[in-house]
């Protein structure tokens, strides 16, 4: 592990070979863990049998369902609207202890399509107290909506009728809402990765220029949008006033407004405060991301990387999707009542819905764990070869490190913060389980334990990304690696706030340029159209969308930034600049001593020399 010297040999490395060291030294590179092995096999193993337990549970609800009953529902017996019931297939689904088949199973609904949803003449509201029924045509007082017939909306009817979605007549607005704008919403997604990918190119080469338009433009852009949004809601203001008609979804959409102008002046307030308090540290930026951007410019397929993982994450999550709906169609069908039946789940119906739940926890962070791991591979090759031509492909060298040796320390990480994840989901499901019989002190119990599972969860994320790089340069374990990377950014603290903070700032800002860029294009685009109850609800999802892509795009600089300062690090601690000349560039050494003069600090660990050569 210690310094090389450069030189002209040009002998090509071959894995496993006793002579790599001697030959990375000739060629004037670090030699990153030539004698790697498989990390974390166990968790590894954990990960797929948690793959294969999962397809198996949706396997035995696949068995016991029908995504028709989700899709058409289903009536009072069970028949399914608009499918051929037969009375084979009710013995098949209810062979478990059942009362007495319905007598009225196993009819023919193929001219029935639509299902009837109406409240029996008694109260509380109860699921119990609904007739469903198989109808042609909906009644006059309803509308065909999503092969249901779902009431038109009258004062009456939305505080009595349970919805398409089983659920308060919330989601059936919001449902329509995103079957009314979904063209919308899909031309937003598609403006969002096209700001993404500008932003991308722009980074790689006007670096400075980028910069200072990110800084300028976020705080036009902020007080623009927040000047903006006050305009749009006195407008709507007095536009319901004068309306007599439709008065409550116009008073939502004035409140709508309201709610958006007040988080965007908050927004643009805390924006303001940051640039002023770091408006010395802008050149310290500028530097920080040409050392990235050379970097990048080296490996130009680092900037292919996001959209495969923009991929995969999309696939994961359509799949997650669909595991969701096979589970809930599931069920033994279940006299709750005297002539009313339902399909019921059993214990491992139940148990498999939260079993997918983490499952998509634990695969979203796997994902984008990978997509660390394989940056961090391609970043450290790259900052420790002296010759930058003759790199050869660290991306590939990268992605196959992690396919052959790391996948089980990714799959311990993604393990940790999924794990997290869940209990915190798990927590807010039984806080809405208790309301109504809590008090202010189970209250504020929830409040705190969700407050630090969040600050475990961004700990944990922090923690795994560090760890992720010392296994990249390394080729140690999770808790090697993690031990590793603690013990430099303890040793380097002030070094750490020098140079993450600032980059992570401008990096946060190009996040929220992409966002509220693509959210107020919605507003425009969705500004009037008719039939939208609720305007936020399509600008959220957008809005989460634009987010989702800019992290997975942004991400590239932000881990290539995290993973030249670990790299850095290790340079300072092996190397002296004298004896043993460090890897890192003079802009580097350069960035260092001038961050530290800014911001006033001193480090406790020795600063990079200059190199004799």
């Amino acid at each position: 592990m210690g310094g090389c010297c450069s030189g002209g040999d040009k002998v090509e490395p071959a894995d496993q070979d006793t002579n790599l060291e001697l030959a990375a030294r000739g060629r004037g590179e670090r030699n990153l863990g030539h004698k790697r092995g498989c990390t974390d096999v166990f968790f590894l193993l954990l990960f797929i049998a948690f793959t294969t337990s999962l397809l198996g549970l949706v396997a035995y609800c696949a068995v016991h369902g029908s995504i028709y009953r989700i899709v058409n529902g289903y009536d009072i017996c069970g028949n399914v609207c608009g499918r051929r019931n037969a009375p084979d297939d009710l013995r098949l689904i209810a062979a478990s202890a059942t009362p007495s088949e319905p007598y009225c199973y196993g009819e023919d609904k193929t001219a029935y399509r639509l299902l009837q949803v109406t409240q029996a003449e008694v109260t509380p509201l109860n699921p119990v107290n609904l007739n469903r029924q198989c109808v042609s045509q909906c009644l006059p007082d309803f509308r065909e909506y999503l092969n249901r017939c779902i009431p038109n909306a009258t004062p009456t009817t939305k505080r009595t009728v349970i919805t398409k979605t089983g659920i308060k007549n919330f989601f059936q607005e919001v449902s329509e809402d995103i079957n009314t704008c979904w063209k919308e919403i899909l031309y937003l997604c598609l403006i969002a990765l096209a700001f993404c990918i500008v932003i991308m190119i722009l980074f790689r080469f006007l670096v400075g220029i980028m910069v200072w338009v990110m800084l300028v433009g976020a705080t036009l852009a902020s007080i623009a949008g927040t000047v903006y949004l006050w305009i749009l809601w006195n407008q709507k203001k007095k536009s319901a006033a004068e309306k007599t008609v439709d008065k409550e979804t116009n008073g939502r959409t004035v409140n709508a407004y309201l709610a958006a102008a007040i988080v965007a002046t908050v927004a643009t307030v805390l924006i303001l405060l940051v640039i002023l308090v770091m408006r010395k540290r802008i050149a310290l930026v500028i530097q920080l991301f040409r050392e990235a951007g050379k970097a990048i410019a080296s490996m130009p397929f680092l900037l292919f990387e996001p959209i495969m993982t923009f991929i995969v994450l999309g696939l994961a999550i359509a799949t997650w999707m669909f595991f969701c709906l096979i589970i809930e169609s599931s069920g033994f069908l279940t006299r709750v009542v005297e002539e009313k039946y339902y399909y019921q789940k059993n214990v491992l119906m139940k148990v498999t819905r939260w079993y997918n739940l983490l499952g998509l926890f634990w695969f979203l962070q796997f994902i984008i764990g990978c997509q660390h791991m394989v940056i961090a591979g391609a970043v450290s090759k790259w900052f420790f070869t002296r010759d930058k031509s003759r790199l050869g492909s660290p991306v590939g060298r990268g992605f196959g490190n992690l396919v052959q040796h790391h996948l089980g320390t990714v799959a311990l990480g993604s393990l940790l913060i999924a794990a997290v994840q869940l209990l915190r989901v798990a927590l807010t499901f039984l806080q809405n389980r208790l309301k109504g019989t809590d008090n202010a002190v189970s209250r504020c119990v929830f409040r705190c334990c969700q407050c630090c599972l969040c600050l475990l969860e961004r700990f944990l994320k922090f923690f795994t990304r560090n760890a992720y790089i010392e296994t990249a340069i390394h080729g140690t374990s999770f808790c090697a690696s993690g031990q590793q990377a603690f013990k430099l950014l303890s040793a380097n603290a002030l070094r750490v706030a020098a140079i993450n903070s600032v980059g992570d700032f401008v990096l946060f800002l190009g996040k929220a340029m992409v966002v509220s860029a693509t959210v107020l294009i919605g507003v425009k685009m969705l500004d009037g159209m008719e039939g939208i109850h609720h305007l936020w609800i399509p600008l959220v999802l957008v809005g989460l969308f634009a987010y989702i892509v800019a992290d997975c795009f942004i991400t590239v600089y932000e881990m290539t930034i995290d993973t030249i300062f670990l790299c850095f690090c290790e340079d300072c601690e092996e190397n002296d600049g004298i004896s043993r000349p460090y890897y890192m560039s003079r802009g580097l050494m350069e960035f260092v001593q001038n961050s530290k003069k800014v911001l006033g600090v001193e480090s406790r660990s020795p600063s990079p020399k200059s190199p004799r050569n």
